[in-house]
Formats: structure tokens, C-alpha cells, sequence
């Protein structure tokens, strides 16, 4: 069910587990994985001290691009649905500087919901 709900836009948990193995080469002293989420071949990865944004890139997924986003230069996120229970969804992100926000599509529900409860608990 995971493939499918990846396939479909559906954000799926992550076991952290593995993700603290894949993850430990890029992590510093002290900072350890809280959660991460798989979007088709996009992750969101939420530790202790910043937000890390993995783009696939190119059919064979390949090319990874690690994007660090630390909690202290989020100055601003929304979810955009027609309601709070919308199985469609769009998540953005303005970071200090950029005048663009980051844009991530979801096309279930459930799982934006989580992702927007953790950025607020780190950013607010």
C-alpha cells in the first residue's frame, strides 16, 4: 500500500530507523531524526535541528539533491486546500531571502496535516 499511496501523492512515513542510517553522513553532533516522510520519490526529513528536503531527480532517481532548510530561516508556511479535511493539498515554504516559497503538492490528505503540526512545533 506504501508503493501506491507514494504513486498517488500521498505522503507516507518513513521508518526512522532507516533514515538515521542513510542520513547519519550528513548529520551533525547531536541532531538526530524526528520524522520523515515519503512524497512518490521526494522526502521530507524533520530533525532535531533543521528540515532537510530530498529531490530525486531524473528517471533513475540517481541524482539526489539534500536541501538543508534550518528551522530559524522558515519565516513563514501554509497549507493551501479547499478544507481542512481536502485530500488535495499544497504545502509551501518562504525562507528568509528567497522571495519564492518552496511548493510541494500533496495529493491525499492525512499526511499534510502531520507535516504542517511538526513545521509548527519547530517554527512557532
Amino acid at each position: 500500500m506504501a508503493l501506491f499511496d507514494g504513486l498517488m501523492g500521498h505522503a507516507s512515513e518513513v521508518s526512522q530507523d532507516a533514515i538515521a542510517k542513510e542520513f547519519q553522513p550528513l548529520m551533525i553532533e547531536g541532531e538526530f531524526v524526528e520524522k520523515a516522510f515519503r512524497l512518490i520519490r521526494d522526502m521530507f526529513v524533520f530533525t532535531n535541528k533543521r528540515l532537510i528536503l530530498v529531490n530525486k531527480q531524473g528517471i533513475t532517481g540517481s541524482k539526489v539533491d539534500y536541501l538543508t532548510v534550518p528551522y530559524t530561516s522558515i519565516k513563514k508556511f501554509s497549507k493551501e486546500s479547499a478544507g481542512i479535511m481536502d485530500l488535495d493539498a499544497d504545502l509551501r515554504i518562504w525562507i528568509v531571502g528567497e522571495e519564492l516559497p518552496i511548493k510541494k503538492e500533496f495529493k491525499r490528505g492525512d499526511s499534510i496535516n502531520e507535516v504542517y503540526q511538526i513545521l509548527s512545533k519547530h517554527i512557532l
